[in-house]
């Protein structure tokens, strides 16, 4: 569940009703959630508790796939995925998996975001990207000047402002959408103790003792 409240249709502000009826069709999402791609569809609901918020978040999903973009969307799309999986959300990274697809982006390349690295698939400029994307997720913002210049060698300023800007704004959906318990991303936490059997308790006493006795 998400750790905040859902608004019913019946309370959502005016410009959020065509969004509610384009995922949910004349269904409530706090009583019949699901949208067309699987997902609970609670990030809507959520966000919709602030309406300014839910609309300046609407408005950035309509920037970055405008038409009137420089930048080429499958570069977009590595840079979303990445971040998603860098910043640890399911479901950014299996969202814009789907969204990769829609704009070309090969299945080989999609399997190989977890360790593009080592990936043959990648062109240089790809390479450049998902580099970029890393020092924007894992390094906030501090990028190596080498990877800078190969951006710059391939891609205009305002390609590489909008791509910054894109990957900037996952890393904030990914982020939130984590904090918040949204989506896939409402799991439990994976990093916690696990009892030694029997009770056993001190990590001291086991390792002076490893037969336990």
């Amino acid at each position: 569940m998400p750790r905040l409240r859902e608004v019913p249709r019946s309370e959502i502000h005016e410009s959020a009703q065509p969004i509610y009826q384009m995922l949910f069709g004349d269904r409530d999402p706090t009583r019949e959630p699901g949208t067309g791609t699987g997902t609970p569809g609670d990030w809507w609901s959520v966000f919709a508790l602030v309406p300014d918020v839910f609309d300046h978040a609407v408005a950035g999903f309509e920037v970055y796939r405008s038409p009137a973009r420089k930048l080429d969307p499958a570069l977009r799309e590595l840079g979303q995925m990445r971040v998603g999986y860098a910043c640890g959300s399911q479901f950014v990274f299996s969202q814009h998996s789907k969204a990769a697809r829609d704009v070309g982006v090969r299945e080989e390349q999609i399997a190989a975001i977890p360790a593009w690295q080592t990936a043959a698939c990648f062109s240089p400029l790809e390479r450049a990207v998902l580099a970029y994307t890393d020092a924007l997720a894992l390094d906030p913002g501090r990028v190596a000047d080498d990877v800078f210049a190969a951006l710059r060698a391939e891609l205009s300023d305002e390609e590489i402002l909008e791509l910054s800007y894109v990957v900037a704004m996952y890393a904030m959906h990914a982020t939130l959408s984590r904090a918040l318990r949204l989506e896939y991303d409402d799991v439990d936490e994976r990093v916690v103790e696990i009892p030694a059997p029997g009770g056993e308790t001190g990590l001291e006493r086991t390792l002076h003792d490893p037969s336990g006795g």
